[in-house]
């Protein structure tokens, strides 16, 4: 899953960035709403995580922005003002979830967590698909009982296939799914992590190739 960061301060942000890649996803760092609009209207992410003190247009400007243009990914506001009035502003302006400074790297993974579940209408981290179990919160996985070892873009493609099980997913949102902007790959790795995928599962999910538009997971055939 991708997620961009929207924080000034150069050392928070490379904090939030580090805590969210050892938790699996791929993230994109800028520094002010102006930069968050354009990269959101050129790329695909799975959540916005807005610090509200952001120079010239502030957090709360830029989630109203988003939402007025009919932006409906998930945003999680962090923020150093713990006052009532804030966290209900942020609400009702369209963020999903308000986080205050200092936080706990386990309560901010969590949350980032439970947003993208939530935007796919998903309700718990345990997720059954055909003969797969995943533990989103443990990124561990069986099949037909069987413990498989994935590696972290192997994971973070499945999930993205299962999140939009019944659709066909691009290359491009796949590609978005494991890596972020200072990562040289191109659309042949998805091809090779796709494969090793389609190895490891087995028979307990098929991934399909509808060709000239991407990928598609379905649940065996009984």
């Amino acid at each position: 899953m991708r997620v961009l960061v929207v924080e000034d301060d150069p050392l928070v942000g490379d904090g939030v960035r580090r805590a969210l890649s050892g938790g699996g996803f791929a993230v994109d760092l800028v520094a002010s709403a102006e930069a968050a609009r354009s990269a959101l209207d050129t790329e695909s992410f799975d959540l916005v995580i807005a610090d509200i003190g952001l120079p010239r247009e502030d957090g709360l400007q830029l989630v109203r922005s988003l939402r007025s243009r009919g932006k409906i990914v998930p945003v999680l506001m962090l923020t150093a003002r713990d006052g009532l009035a804030d966290r209900v502003t942020a609400l009702d302006l369209g963020a999903d979830d308000y986080l205050t400074k200092p936080f706990q790297v386990p309560e901010l993974l969590a949350r980032c967590r439970a947003l993208i579940r939530r935007a796919n209408s998903v309700a718990s981290a345990r997720m059954t698909f055909g003969d797969l179990e995943l533990d989103t919160t443990r990124k561990s996985i069986t099949a037909t009982g069987k413990a498989l070892e994935l590696s972290q873009r192997e994971w973070a493609i499945l999930e993205c296939l299962i999140l939009n099980a019944g659709h066909i997913v691009s290359k491009n949102k796949l590609m978005s799914a494991i890596a972020d902007w200072t990562e040289d790959l191109t659309l042949n790795a998805v091809e090779v992590y796709v494969s090793r995928l389609r190895a490891k599962l087995g028979g307990a999910a098929i991934i399909s190739t509808v060709r000239g538009m991407g990928y598609r997971i379905d649940e065996p055939r009984k």
